[in-house]
């Protein structure tokens, strides 16, 4: 009897909430933002109610919430493709299902620190969406696991900044924006003073939403800031890149600033990157590069010669997930920097693919073909099964 008693005792214990969920009551709001990728890398989001968040947020079977699938099948205007097969007028657009990540909770500090959270797609039996962005990446990390990895990453973006709103913007057509500075001021000290309350904003506020950024400055071009993001696992990565240029232009909107991402926005000066740095680990929680050996004359490991060598061969059957748009290709032009070959090199910008190598750290691979345009999970899938099928 004693014993039926304890183990009833036991059945009823509770499982203990998520300390996100915790963290959500005790913040006192009565909304959460929540957001999704779409095919282009634009987050698509809404605010819920907390009792509709706190619903959507059990864990499966129960939960999730419905999200037009529509996003799965439109432009950044929202155009609807006209071949698209998953959805369409052919489907009466139906609500997709999403579901939200706990582990992206953060704050939104130039939004009254209202919770955040980042959510995928699923299917109905709540297994993996096939053609949700994140769901990708996380696909290839799980075969990299498989295979003994944990892939690190860490992304830069170029981006114009323009003094326009919505408005201003709309009225020239999207034809001569203006920019934040004239001239070509890459590294430049004092055109990093002009708006540097923007600027400040964007180190601090970034941070404070978990996104950590390693180093910001200008770039070549009228108006061109480039960040490096801090280096970090992949999927955590590819969360803080579609975060940072969404809140980049959030944040500059409050300062009656317009970043573009573009790949190109004119013919006259460089385009827009979207470099991605990679290196991998042994095992989950493993600290040793696996891409460093000392032995070797150029620092690089052979499990990183393999690496490099599967991007190299799969360069152009990457592309279109790396260069998304007809835009894209306007940025790949001799002489402008992107590099335009499937080349490699120790240390040379000139190469799709830059090789740093030195320190145990810090050796990894710089994939410099993708531009600003793309979406984060889809290129960082591209190229790690690129260097996975190498291996």
């Amino acid at each position: 009897m004693d014993a039926q008693v304890n183990e009833n005792a036991v059945m009823a214990t509770p499982t203990p909430e998520h300390p996100a969920l915790t963290a959500v009551r005790k913040s006192g709001s009565n909304k959460v933002k929540v957001a999704v990728s779409d095919i282009d890398g634009v987050l698509r989001g809404k605010y819920l109610h907390i009792d509709k968040f706190l619903g959507a947020a059990e864990p499966a079977p129960g939960g999730g919430f419905g999200f037009c699938d529509v996003v799965f099948g439109w432009d950044m205007t929202d155009q609807t493709y006209d071949n698209a097969t998953h959805t369409g007028w052919q489907h009466g657009f139906p609500d997709a299902l999403a579901r939200l990540d706990l582990e992206t909770q953060r704050n939104v500090p130039w939004d009254d620190n209202v919770p955040f959270f980042l959510g995928e797609f699923v299917n109905p039996d709540h297994t993996p969406s096939p053609i949700c962005p994140r769901q990708t990446l996380k696909r290839v990390l799980k075969r990299a696991e498989k295979m003994g990895y944990s892939v690190m990453t860490g992304m830069e973006f170029e981006w114009f900044n323009f003094v326009e709103t919505p408005q201003s913007w709309a009225a020239k057509q999207g034809v001569g924006p203006t920019p934040l500075t004239p001239g070509m001021f890459g590294y430049s000290i004092l055109r990093m003073n002009h708006r540097r309350e923007f600027m400040n904003a964007l180190m601090d506020e970034m941070l404070a939403f978990g996104v950590p950024i390693e180093g910001l400055h200008t770039e070549t071009g009228p108006g061109v800031y480039e960040v490096a993001i801090a280096f970090g696992e992949a999927l955590e990565q590819a969360d803080r890149a579609i975060l940072f240029k969404t809140g980049a232009r959030e944040i500059g909107s409050r300062f009656g600033i317009m970043p573009s991402f573009m790949a190109k926005w004119s013919a006259a000066y460089p385009g827009c990157s979207g470099h991605i740095h990679q290196s991998l680990k042994e095992g989950k929680h493993g600290k040793t590069n696996l891409f460093y050996d000392a032995a070797s004359p150029r620092k690089m490991s052979p499990l990183f010669e393999s690496y490099l060598a599967g991007q190299v061969a799969c360069l152009m059957e990457m592309a279109p997930m790396f260069w998304p748009t007809i835009n894209s290709y306007k940025r790949l032009v001799d002489g402008f920097w992107a590099p335009v070959k499937p080349t490699w090199g120790m240390d040379n910008r000139t190469a799709s693919f830059r090789v740093i190598a030195g320190s145990p750290k810090a050796t990894r691979l710089e994939t410099r073909c993708p531009g600003a345009d793309v979406n984060p999970y889809i290129a960082m899938a591209a190229v790690i099964a690129a260097g996975l099928e190498g291996i």
